[in-house]
């Protein structure tokens, strides 16, 4: 078990301290990482990131790689929550390091994590968060913790839909290779209507199901899950972005134009 004595910072993050690292790392990953070790497919959306300022992207979380394309497709350099234990393994363990994640230690209440987290908000950075807490072929219903933190800084959200990661990373020789490639998708931004800096749970979990619903109209059926019936889908609590950031009402549909 990863040891709390890995603490990237605590409660004051510095987005200068890790630029160079991150310059580094990305520059692997485009020139290796990705060509001999997964196969990127489409990038769309990228334009619904916003230039500047903090925002939380919430992605569905299939396999290991998943962050990691993420970040290899996103223009800024974002700072994944990550399950702690993934920073002990082998060689690749000492990549999030280096980036400068927020380590969650699962199974409790990490506040450790959630300051952390504030502190890339506060900082103007933009967050990586999978709102399930887990992989999964299909969404499960998502946690609070998404909802808690854009609610607690006002952060815009961009919904990152990602597809075909499944079975990657491996080597140009296996028979994966050559099948479906890596799909990332950013979708429209929004907002949380909700003010209040401590939402009740009740708020929270119905602010966290309607955020998932938009990231669920961006998937296909099968990856769905817990949020298949999109008729159920309501957005009481969310305010769509118009492409200058401005707020403004949009419908649901328009998110997939």
């Amino acid at each position: 078990m990863t040891s709390k004595t890995y603490i990237p910072w605590r409660t004051t993050y510095d987005p200068a301290h890790w630029k160079a690292k991150r310059r580094i790392l990305r520059f692997a990953l485009r020139t290796v990482g990705f060509p001999l070790l997964a196969r990127m497919g489409k990038v769309e959306g990228v334009e619904h990131v916003p230039r500047e300022g903090r925002v939380i992207l919430m992605f569905n979380h299939i396999a290991f790689i998943d962050p990691i394309a993420v970040l290899h497709a996103c223009p800024r350099d974002a700072v994944p929550m990550m399950k702690a234990e993934a920073l002990d393994f082998p060689l690749i363990g000492y990549l999030p390091r280096w980036w400068g994640v927020v380590p969650i230690w699962r199974g409790e209440v990490d506040l450790l994590a959630i300051r952390q987290a504030l502190a890339v908000l506060e900082a103007e950075e933009p967050l990586l968060i999978a709102p399930e807490g887990t992989r999964s072929t299909s969404l499960l219903r998502g946690k609070l913790g998404m909802a808690y933190l854009a609610a607690r800084t006002q952060a815009p959200v961009v919904p990152v839909a990602v597809e075909g990661t499944e079975g990657f990373p491996t080597w140009p020789l296996s028979p994966r290779w050559w099948g479906e490639k890596v799909q990332i998708r950013f979708g429209r931004p929004f907002r949380f209507t909700v003010t209040r800096r401590n939402p009740n749970r009740r708020l929270l979990q119905q602010m966290t199901d309607e955020a998932m619903y938009v990231l669920a109209a961006m998937l296909p059926p099968h990856r769905r899950g817990y949020y298949a019936d999109l008729s159920r889908a309501t957005r009481h609590t969310i305010r769509w972005l118009d492409e200058s950031g401005v707020d403004g009402l949009h419908p649901l549909h328009a998110m997939l134009k």
